[in-house]
């Protein structure tokens, strides 16, 4: 309905390429708002769905960036942006299947018993992607009903892992068939904005959305439609706590820009995580994920060289305590554990609680003295358990 209104009789998805111009589009901003967010990797959608390439592949005739649109390597350009001014890590996200291309869709009404565009398509861009752009991550995605037999993923895989360029360093997630969901893969992704809540067994990540509501730019989008920096910070915390990677996805538009109010999200957080980084960082999951009294407190913690009995506790409160007294049921202090706040000076007084727990007396703290604006960071050291 809307399209009948708006456009043209006969206006199809595809003459939407022309329309797309990327005249704003800079690299080198998109890597500085990236920096400032605190990132540590990107992932790049090189095609999704709809089977349009951000790079001049030469199995996507005339359906590609430099062919129609912004006439541009988009790929191209970001990867060396990133690599050229940061340290962050370059992934590529790319699409097995395609909506609307007729040899995917002849394959799937034979039930994936011909490889038409497998072997012609979906593999061919796979392996000129990682030879093209030498990716640190590899993030497969929609491979809808057909299983990785279908897909030939093990034998790409086998090619990435032992005799391409990127053999010695790249990382992949699980989508590469029907079947491999939350099963295999370098890490899981399971679905998306998987968020479980609870300590998994294997690496994970959860991939969510700026925009609660889309995984592109919503020229309609308002502002309530947008998470709040309270919320963004304390799915990253959940997420951190519970072993798992986040990966925040950022829509632009058409121009090629991320607009104020993403970019502000992102650099809110890189704020936070300046202050707060140690408890993110190369952090690992505590005995405990989350207290077992106050809720809205979510643990970290880092190994020292001295070993378990030096351990170094992060409790990430969501929540500024009530009456300046915050009551920990899950650590177990020993006699030279120290209290702290990130980005404070100072120690704070604490006692230990009957059985287990700490409950630690904040001083007023002065509003341009608190480190952080959202959420807070209490260091223990020397904890037991």
């Amino acid at each position: 309905m809307f399209m009948e209104k708006n456009y043209p009789p006969g206006f199809t998805y595809a003459d939407f390429a022309s329309q797309f111009h990327a005249e704003f589009y800079n690299p080198k901003k998109w890597v500085d708002i990236f920096k400032a967010s605190g990132a540590r990797y990107i992932v790049q959608v090189t095609k999704h769905h709809e089977g349009f390439t951000s790079w001049p592949s030469n199995h996507s005739f005339n359906w590609n960036a430099m062919a129609v649109g912004p006439k541009r390597d988009l790929v191209g350009e970001l990867a060396a942006a990133v690599r050229s001014n940061s340290d962050l890590h370059y992934g590529v996200y790319h699409s097995l299947f395609e909506w609307f291309n007729p040899l995917y869709n002849m394959d799937k009404a034979a039930n994936y018993t011909t490889h038409v565009y497998q072997q012609t398509k979906s593999s061919p861009e796979l392996y000129e992607l990682v030879k093209r752009y030498k990716p640190d991550i590899v993030w497969s995605d929609g491979p809808m009903g057909a299983d990785s037999n279908y897909w030939k993923s093990k034998e790409f895989l086998s090619w990435l892992y032992n005799d391409s360029p990127v053999k010695d360093r790249v990382v992949v997630n699980d989508r590469w068939g029907s079947e491999t969901g939350c099963k295999h893969g370098g890490y899981y992704t399971c679905s998306d904005r998987y968020n479980p809540g609870t300590l998994q067994k294997k690496k994970w990540e959860n991939c969510m959305t700026l925009d609660l509501y889309s995984w592109g730019y919503r020229r309609r989008a308002k502002i309530n439609d947008i998470i709040k920096i309270e919320d963004l910070i304390a799915t990253l915390v959940e997420t951190v706590s519970c072993g798992g990677n986040i990966l925040i996805n950022v829509g632009p538009t058409s121009s090629g820009i991320i607009v104020p109010i993403f970019e502000e999200r992102l650099r809110q957080m890189g704020q936070w995580l300046t202050v707060n980084g140690e408890a993110i960082y190369s952090s690992k999951p505590w005995s405990y994920q989350n207290d077992t009294l106050t809720p809205k407190v979510w643990y970290t913690s880092q190994n020292t060289s001295q070993g378990l009995s030096k351990k170094i506790v992060y409790a990430l409160v969501l929540q500024w305590p009530k009456d300046n007294i915050l009551v920990l049921k899950s650590p177990i202090a020993s006699k030279n554990t120290t209290v702290s706040l990130v980005g404070y000076p100072g120690t704070f007084p604490f006692s230990r609680l009957s059985n287990q727990g700490i409950s630690i007396e904040i001083p007023v703290i002065s509003f341009n003295q608190m480190p952080c604006s959202w959420a807070w960071t209490f260091k223990l050291t020397n904890i037991v358990n």
